[in-house]
């Protein structure tokens, strides 16, 4: 394991936060987009993570000299590996007066709840604020290092 290590796994948690962090402010913005590029309602997206390296036993395992089956010596960490579209149906909406309303007078909603996503949002800052406050700590860490050896 590399001496910053920490620093790049907290990197790659902080980019992971501002991907979902991006995609949750799209759906926000387009909670209301009822016909898209394709004519339909915008379909809210929902970003998808995967871990890097053999995770914390192989790290673990590794620091002290043993192997695990499928230990790596990556560093871990977390990374996008996709963007995808949430499968929930539309909702419909009695709104006749809407320009979008069927003949019986629905309108066809995108499946963005403003509620869930402000949630999402609040859940990835601190997620955010965590990263960094690990990054934080480890410059600290290597900074009192320094210091020792002088």
């Amino acid at each position: 394991m590399s001496f910053f290590d920490a620093i790049s796994i907290a990197a790659s948690g902080l980019t992971a936060e501002r991907m979902r962090m991006d995609v949750t402010s799209e759906n926000l913005a387009n909670a209301d987009t009822t016909q898209g590029a394709n004519g339909q309602p915008y379909q809210r997206q929902e970003v998808v993570l995967s871990q890097n390296g053999g995770g914390f036993n192989a790290a673990l395992s590794n620091a002290m000299g043993s192997t695990v089956a499928g230990g790596s010596p990556v560093a871990g960490g977390v990374s996008v590996t996709g963007i995808v579209s949430d499968p929930t149906p539309d909702q419909s909406v009695y709104d006749p007066g809407n320009p979008a309303a069927n003949a019986q007078g629905y309108v066809k909603m995108p499946n963005v709840n403003p509620v869930n996503e402000m949630v999402d949002m609040i859940d990835e800052s601190r997620a955010y604020q965590s990263d960094v406050t690990a990054m934080t700590t480890a410059k600290q860490m290597y900074e009192k290092t320094l210091d020792l050896l002088k």
